[in-house]
């Protein structure tokens, strides 16, 4: 098997923070390089949450001086992926109507009930597949729909956060596939936009454009732009966009039945299938139908995820006490196990705000004993995510009809040993966790798939295996791991 040398550059944007990655592919393995990085996050203006969207792009551009500066010629392409749901929306002349809205922003506050009450739950379930949640862009629009915003009347095409930076990069307007999934507004099985369910729920079907797959080149980048950056006019490749869906093509597996997790701010836990799975029981246990790479359906649960831990940090360094990642783990380890549980599901936890006091809350009006210190709160989130992520991992064995013995963790939370130990006891399966920069990976394997640098996804997943190391966790002692379960499975009941 031989393997063409390249340099390529993946931007890879969360919802914490973003970078500019360099992948530099060689002999069958591939080195990262980060030469940029910047934070993100929400800012309020009045009683509403937008992304800085404009310092992002201006992020962009420096990531794209600075990969110029390191590779010159050899530079062959680059490629941007961003989390899902949240979006632009461009007027007739191709400018940007408003701030985008941060999928935290409260304008979606009870807009389920109000969607339903236009289109059974049942109906737009078995039209998109798609786990209710209220951020996806499908009730945002229906927000918008709702309070008749000037917006969606001048509008002229939808472009998700990747989709919109693509825009600016090239000139060119799609919509990449995986990232058009998690909108809720595309019907899997027919392969196209959900336009009979958005016409019935008064959304315009003229913003939805063509749909592109991962791998696509799309163009190269703009002249001006090229020269203000001091590089070339390289293609511009859209990966898999969805972060998850780059993620996953970067999962290191050589077998199949396994899980993955792609762990960070949110916790996606689910399998690669070739055909979305669409039943009663799907929809009951709220799973999603996205897409990924090839065409492949990724099935699986959004899960609150390291957002809990996130938001006790914020807060704690707001008031004085600032901590590492490192340090807040440590910390949990010391703590009493066992003491108190949360769902994460539960949505007080979805908005920014004290956490600390939220899930303290959830544990007093369940009747548990209220986590009293730091340690203690962190800890009650490690576990209460291990034992959620056993949930899932049941009900995913359950639909699916077949046992699924391995978790792949991958992201930046697979380098939290202690929730991956934790996983591993609650769920009695072995975790393999790593690589961490599993999204930026995915992103750099795939647009060398779309320049014919690589020739398939196990190839790509070789090169993963080749270039990577990975920690093996297998569970231990399991019986507390048990009794905690029955309680938290009458938490979920209750």
């Amino acid at each position: 098997m031989s393997f063409e040398q390249a340099d390529l550059l993946a931007f890879d944007l969360g919802a914490e923070s973003g970078r500019a990655m360099l992948g530099h592919l060689r002999a069958g393995v591939l080195e990262l390089e980060e030469v940029h990085r910047f934070p993100n996050g929400p800012v309020r203006v009045g009683s509403s949450l937008h992304w800085d969207v404009l310092r992002l792009w201006s992020e962009v551009q420096q990531g794209l001086k600075v990969a110029a500066q390191c590779c010159g010629e050899t530079l062959r392409g680059v490629g941007v992926d961003a989390w899902g749901v949240d979006f632009g929306l461009l007027a007739a002349d191709d400018t940007l109507i408003g701030n985008p809205y941060h999928y935290r922003d409260s304008r979606t506050d009870g807009i389920l009930e109000w969607a339903f009450q236009r289109l059974p739950r049942q109906e737009i379930y078995q039209t998109t597949g798609i786990q209710f949640m209220q951020f996806n862009s499908l009730f945002q629009l229906l927000a918008l729909v709702k309070a008749r915003a000037p917006a969606l009347e001048i509008a002229n095409r939808f472009l998700t956060m990747p989709d919109l930076f693509n825009f600016w990069l090239t000139g060119r307007k799609v919509n990449e596939f995986t990232n058009a999934t998690t909108t809720q507004c595309y019907d899997p099985c027919q392969a196209d936009w959900a336009k009979d369910m958005l016409d019935k729920l008064g959304i315009p079907t003229r913003l939805f454009g063509e749909i592109v797959q991962p791998g696509t080149v799309l163009e190269l980048l703009r002249g001006s732009l090229a020269e203000e950056c001091g590089c070339r006019q390289i293609p511009v490749i859209a990966p898999a966009t969805h972060d998850t869906g780059s993620a996953v093509a970067a999962i290191p597996a050589s077998a199949p039945d396994y899980i993955y997790l792609s762990s960070g701010t949110w916790s996606l836990m689910g399998v690669e299938i070739s055909q979305p799975l669409i039943t009663s029981e799907s929809l009951a246990y709220n799973f999603t139908n996205e897409g990924g790479v090839n065409g492949t359906i990724h099935f699986l649960k959004n899960i609150m995820g390291l957002w809990l831990v996130q938001e006790c940090r914020r807060e704690w360094a707001r008031l004085g006490s600032s901590f590492s990642y490192a340090e807040l783990t440590a910390m949990a380890a010391e703590a009493p196990a066992f003491v108190a549980f949360v769902d994460p599901s539960d949505a007080r936890f979805l908005p920014p705000g004290d956490m600390t006091a939220r899930l303290q809350g959830y544990c007093r009006e369940t009747g548990q004993p209220v986590p009293d210190s730091r340690p203690a709160v962190i800890r009650c989130a490690l576990e209460s995510l291990a034992l959620e992520y056993r949930w899932v991992a049941e009900r995913l064995e359950k639909l699916l009809g077949k046992r699924l013995p391995v978790i792949h963790i991958i992201g930046g939370g697979s380098q939290n040993r202690l929730l991956n130990q934790f996983t591993a006891d609650a769920t009695g399966r072995e975790v393999i966790a790593g690589p961490v920069e599993a999204t930026a990976i995915g992103n750099l394997l795939v647009q060398a798939l779309g320049l014919g640098l690589l020739s398939s996804l196990p190839e790509a997943r070789l090169i993963v295996r080749n270039s990577f190391e990975v920690t093996h966790y297998q569970p231990g002692e399991r019986s507390a791991w048990e009794d905690a379960y029955g309680v938290y499975l009458k938490l979920k009941k209750g």
